[in-house]
């Protein structure tokens, strides 16, 4: 009854999902307290107060027709409230018409390829990167084509996004900041990756739309601030969810932001709107559309991850690992002690530590740990990291 390229992609599984369920099936066995699972990025920390006041506010309120079918872009008044915050924050001004609620960044992600793909058209990701990226670009047709980032600092290869990009390049895919790494690509990168994409697409003839996944933009550490693709791509679109920055992932409450300079603007916002009921969303969630438009500029405690951030990376530093220092996000993704890291995690699984390898997210060599887990977690797995690093380094 299984389509044959489903049971392709099954046997192949996620190494985020395999690791989580690996950690199930250990608490059960050895105790949740001798168990340190960093495998799956889900927030651990509860949504701020002012959401969770404004949802039971809604629920008791009388407010009519709460529940009910809207337009499939969404309720007008909460997409003009998130236009206008893009506005303040960025300087574009777009307007309700150019935002779409989604099902999360993850349909967000669908609705866009629907919209945009030809069968064998293009989409170039950055690797290390989101492995669920290649199902969504095969989910409609597309081909992922992966451009590798410089190794010591994750910053975007630009020699070799130049060589990537063909007559078939329909989009590029950007996620910043990024899910492994943590870090967030350059301004200055990304206004030459921009000169790049315009010179490219003089010379075939094409247009190119930049797709900017932006869940972890208001997780970001240190005073970083995250470039505004909207400012630097004329033909650009954001893709965000409240999943990470106000700790609501079971929600699947996002949006698309469609910049008003690309190209055949119009029609590209019809065609997500039809693609977001044609794939079967209808539209986002009703009720929290309506708590995200009064929740804008809620914040969750990000000293809370800031903590974790330093502790782990200190402490991990001190063992012999070296790992580029996150600028956001919730991800460490130290080089694995081992030159095989899928060899290395299951090694770590003698420790009870649940990790994920880097060959997953594209990029041997390396593992992601997760610090989206709670502090007391973090503290009672650092003698299990170093006994791990000390069995690594002993064999060396």
């Amino acid at each position: 009854m299984v389509s044959e390229k489903l049971l392709t992609k099954m046997s192949s599984g996620s190494w985020i999902r395999a690791m989580f369920e690996e950690g199930e099936r250990r608490r059960k066995h050895f105790g949740a307290d001798k168990v340190f699972d960093f495998s799956l990025g889900n927030p651990d920390i509860e949504p701020p107060k002012g959401v969770i006041r404004t949802l039971r506010n809604l629920v008791n309120s009388d407010e009519p027709n709460l529940h009910k079918y809207m337009n499939n872009a969404g309720y007008p008044d909460v997409r003009k409230k998130i236009a206008d915050s893009i506005h303040k924050d960025t300087g574009i001004p777009i307007t309700e018409k150019h935002i779409i609620m989604t099902c999360g960044a993850a349909g967000a992600l669908n609705v866009v390829f629907k919209t945009i793909l030809n069968p064998g058209d293009e989409v170039i990701i950055f690797s290390p990167f989101f492995p669920e990226y290649f199902s969504y670009i095969d989910n409609h047709g597309g081909r992922t084509v992966v451009s590798p980032c410089y190794e010591n600092s994750f910053d975007i290869n630009l020699q070799e996004l130049e060589k990537n990009i063909t007559p078939a390049t329909k989009a590029v895919l950007i996620n910043s900041p990024n899910n492994p790494t943590g870090v967030i690509f350059k301004e200055s990168t990304l206004l030459q990756m921009a000169e790049i994409l315009e010179r490219k697409e003089k010379e075939y003839s094409t247009k190119i739309l930049v797709i900017s996944d932006e869940p972890y933009a208001q997780l970001v550490y240190d005073n970083n601030i995250v470039p505004s693709i909207l400012k630097i791509f004329p033909n650009s679109v954001i893709v965000n969810s409240f999943s990470k920055s106000l700790a609501l992932p079971g929600e699947r409450i996002g949006y698309i932001a469609v910049n008003k300079t690309v190209s055949n603007a119009d029609s590209l916002i019809n065609g997500l709107i039809y693609c977001n009921r044609i794939l079967g969303f209808v539209n986002a969630p009703s009720l929290f559309q309506k708590v995200i438009g009064e929740t804008l500029d809620e914040k969750v405690d990000i000293n809370v991850y800031k903590q974790r951030r330093d502790f782990l990376y200190e402490n991990l530093i001190r063992m012999g690992f070296s790992c580029v220092k996150p600028q956001g996000a919730f991800y460490l993704f130290p080089k694995s002690l081992i030159k095989d890291d899928v060899a290395f995690v299951n090694l770590a699984l003698k420790y009870n530590l649940l990790l994920v390898p880097g060959s997953g997210f594209g990029c041997p060599g390396y593992f992601r740990i997760s610090y989206a887990v709670d502090q007391k977690t973090i503290i009672n797995s650092i003698p299990a990291f170093e006994a791990l690093a000390e069995e690594c380094l002993t064999k060396r």
